[in-house]
């Protein structure tokens, strides 16, 4: 079982920057990548980025590329994920998630994402 937390989320203006975190426990952290996913109201809930679970290889979705960015430190069971030159269609609910690392091919499927955190609200405003 992995426990996960989110924090930082918030109202930030366009063009803004925004740090979310996600806080793990349970099980050894450090066995699995983690997922940045976000769902906006009306909308499908999409990958936008994921990280191994060593955080040698990472995963970015092109609406993200460039702008944000993914980091972890398993030493303190965190996973982070800078945001910078937000937009306001990056509003949404950010949740983390964790699976068991099966290599770098596998950081994009979505489905066998196992745990998962409550998420924290994103608000970019124009």
């Amino acid at each position: 079982q992995v426990q996960l937390v989110e924090s930082g989320g918030g109202l930030v203006q366009a063009g803004g920057s925004l740090r979310v975190s996600c806080a793990g426990s349970g099980r050894t952290f450090s066995d699995y990548a983690m997922g940045w996913f976000r769902q906006a109201p009306g909308k499908e809930r999409e990958l936008v980025s994921a990280i191994s679970a060593k955080g040698v290889n990472t995963y970015y979705a092109d609406s993200v590329k460039g702008r944000f960015t993914v980091s972890r430190d398993n030493n303190k069971n965190m996973v982070y994920l800078q945001m910078n030159s937000l937009k306001p269609e990056d509003t949404a609910v950010y949740s983390c998630a964790a699976k068991l690392y099966r290599g770098r091919s596998t950081l994009q499927i979505v489905d066998d994402y196992t745990y998962w955190g409550q998420g924290t609200q994103v608000t970019v405003s124009s």
